[in-house]
C-alpha cells in the first residue's frame, strides 16, 4: 500500500507539481524541521554580517528558522548585548535602517543612549538612558515576523551556558583590562586567575544575571524595564552603580520611528537616518558619484556630518542648499555595526554604542548590566552612527545595505565601500578597497556591507555580504 501511495502522489506531482511537498508531507510525513526551527528555509536565506562572530551565528540560525531580516536583526542586537558588551548593551541604544519591500518603504528607528535631563547627587559616572529594549521592539513591532521572545531568545542561553569570547571581543577587553578591572563585579565576569588577567579568546564568557534580566523581559515584556516593578530595581542598580537614572526617565525613554531621508541616486532610492554619520556618508556618496575626488568627497562627508549633528536638516544636506557648520570633535564614541538581508529582500542595517568603549566602566549589580555612558558629560562626545541603504522603489527591491564603526572616519569609509558596491564591486571587494583620512591610511573604520547588483527579489546569485578585512567580523548566507 505504501508503494502505491508513493506512486499515486507521483502521478499527481506530474499533473501538477504546485503542491507536490503539501502531499507528500501530508500522507507521508516529512523531515523538514518547523518553522522557527533552523533548516526550516532551504535554499536562498539571505546574508548576515557583523562586528561579532556569534551575532552574525545567531543572526543566521533565525533566517534559516524562517524568520524575517528584522527577527534576525533583533537577535543580533540583543546577541551583543552578551558577546560584545564593550560596544552594545541593553543599557546603550542605536540606530536602524528598516526596509520592507511589500511596501517599498524604508523607516528609521533611533534609539541613541541619551543623557539624562538631571544629573541625580552622587553619580561618578552619569549614565545614559537606555534605549536598546524600546528600541529593538519598535523595529521588531512594525517588520518582525516571529514571535518577539523567542527571536531574544538566543541572547538569554548564550549569557546563561555561556559563549566563547571571539577575537573581536578580546581585543576590545584586553585594550582596557587595567582601569576597568578596578570594578570588582567587572574582574568577577570578565576575569580569570582571579581577575588578575582578561578573559581571552576562546575562553568561556558566562553571565548569568544579565541572562536573567533578559528572561525577565522575554516573559514579561519590555515595558517592565521601563516602568514596571523591574524599571525600579534598574533604577536602584544604576545608583549603585554610580551612575544613577530615575524611574520617571526611563518611563519617557522612547524610540523614534520615522520614514527615511531619501534622495534620488540615479534609478535608485539613497535613504538615510537622520543623524550626522549616515548623512555623510550619503553625501559622499553623492559626490563620489558626479566624479569629484576621493579627498573633496571626504571633506564634504565630513562637513555635512557635523553640520547634521549640529542640527542642520538632513534633507538640506542631501540636496546641498545649506551650508556646513558645526565640527567633529577629535574622539568619538565607540559603536558597531550589522547588516541582515532576508530571502524575500527586507533589510535591516544598525549601529550600537555605549558612547564609550565599555561604556561607564560599571555594571549594574544584580543585572550584570554595563551601563552607556551619558553623552555631552565631562569627556564623552555622542557617537557617529553611519549606515546606509539603497533600494528601488519602482520594483520595490533591495539594492545595498551597509554600516561602519570607526571615528570620525566612518562616514568616509562608509560612502567609499557603498560606491564601490554600487559601481559593481562584489562585498568583499568594496570593503577591502584602500581608504584614506587627511591623506593618511584609515585603519580603525570597519564596514559591513550586503549588496545584491542585480536587486533582490530578483537575482539571488547578484547578492554577496562581506565583513571589514581590517576587523575580526563575519559574513553568513546561504545560496
Amino acid at each position: 500500500m505504501r508503494r502505491r501511495s508513493k506512486s499515486l502522489i507521483a502521478v499527481l506531482c506530474a499533473l501538477s507539481v504546485a503542491g507536490c511537498g503539501s502531499w507528500s508531507d501530508a500522507l507521508l510525513g516529512s523531515s523538514r524541521p518547523a518553522e522557527g526551527t533552523p533548516g526550516f528555509v532551504r535554499g536562498f536565506l539571505g546574508g548576515v554580517v557583523a562586528d561579532e562572530p556569534r551575532a552574525a551565528l545567531a543572526g543566521r540560525d533565525v533566517l534559516a528558522s524562517g524568520g524575517s531580516a528584522v527577527d534576525a536583526a533583533v537577535t543580533v542586537g540583543f546577541m551583543l548585548g552578551v558577546t560584545m558588551p564593550s560596544r552594545a548593551s541593553l543599557a546603550g541604544g542605536g540606530v536602524c535602517l528598516a526596509f520592507d519591500p511589500r511596501r517599498s518603504e524604508t523607516i528609521s528607528v533611533q534609539f541613541l543612549p541619551t543623557a539624562p535631563a538631571v544629573i541625580a547627587p552622587g553619580s561618578d559616572r552619569p549614565a545614559a538612558l537606555p534605549g536598546t529594549p524600546r528600541g529593538l521592539f519598535a523595529l521588531h513591532s512594525r517588520l518582525g515576523r516571529l514571535p518577539f521572545e523567542r527571536v531574544i531568545a538566543p541572547a538569554e542561553q548564550a549569557a546563561r551556558f555561556g559563549t566563547p569570547v571571539s577575537r573581536a571581543f578580546a581585543t576590545d577587553l584586553a585594550a582596557v583590562w587595567p582601569p576597568f578591572s578596578a570594578d570588582p563585579q567587572a574582574r568577577e565576569i570578565f576575569g580569570k586567575s582571579g581577575g588578575s588577567q582578561a578573559l581571552a579568546e576562546g575562553d568561556m564568557l558566562t553571565q548569568v544575571e544579565l541572562a536573567n534580566l533578559i528572561g525577565q523581559i522575554r516573559s514579561q515584556g519590555v515595558g517592565d524595564f521601563y516602568q514596571g516593578s523591574l524599571a525600579r530595581r534598574v533604577a536602584d542598580a544604576t545608583a549603585a552603580a554610580g551612575g544613577a537614572l530615575s524611574v520617571d526617565e526611563l518611563r519617557s525613554t522612547l524610540p523614534r520611528a520615522a520614514f527615511a531621508e531619501t534622495v534620488s541616486f540615479g534609478s535608485d532610492t539613497l535613504a538615510v537616518s537622520p543623524v550626522g554619520g549616515s548623512v555623510g556618508a550619503a553625501v559622499m556618496m553623492q559626490r563620489l558619484r558626479a566624479r569629484v575626488s576621493v579627498e573633496e568627497a571626504a571633506q564634504a562627508a565630513l562637513a555635512a556630518a557635523a553640520a547634521a549633528r549640529a542640527g542642520t536638516p538632513p534633507s538640506a544636506l542631501l540636496a546641498s542648499t545649506a551650508p556646513a557648520g558645526g565640527s567633529l570633535p577629535p574622539v568619538l564614541g565607540a559603536t558597531t555595526g550589522f547588516a541582515v538581508l532576508d530571502r524575500d529582500g527586507q533589510a535591516v542595517a544598525c549601529s550600537m554604542t555605549m558612547n564609550n568603549l565599555f561604556g561607564t566602566g560599571r555594571i549594574a549589580p544584580t543585572f550584570g548590566l554595563l551601563l552607556a555612558a551619558a553623552p555631552g558629560i565631562g569627556q564623552v562626545p555622542p557617537a557617529l552612527p553611519s549606515l546606509v541603504m539603497v533600494t528601488n522603489p519602482s520594483t520595490r527591491a533591495f539594492r545595498l545595505a551597509a554600516v561602519s564603526s570607526g571615528g570620525e572616519g566612518a562616514p568616509v569609509a562608509l560612502g567609499i565601500a557603498a560606491s564601490q558596491a554600487m559601481a559593481g564591486a562584489s562585498a568583499q571587494a568594496a570593503v577591502a578597497a584602500p581608504r584614506t583620512l587627511r591623506g593618511a591610511e584609515d585603519t580603525t573604520s570597519r564596514v559591513n556591507l550586503i549588496s545584491c547588483s542585480r536587486y533582490l527579489p530578483g537575482s539571488n546569485a547578484s547578492c554577496s555580504w562581506a565583513p571589514d578585512p581590517r576587523g575580526n567580523g563575519l559574513a553568513l548566507g546561504a545560496d
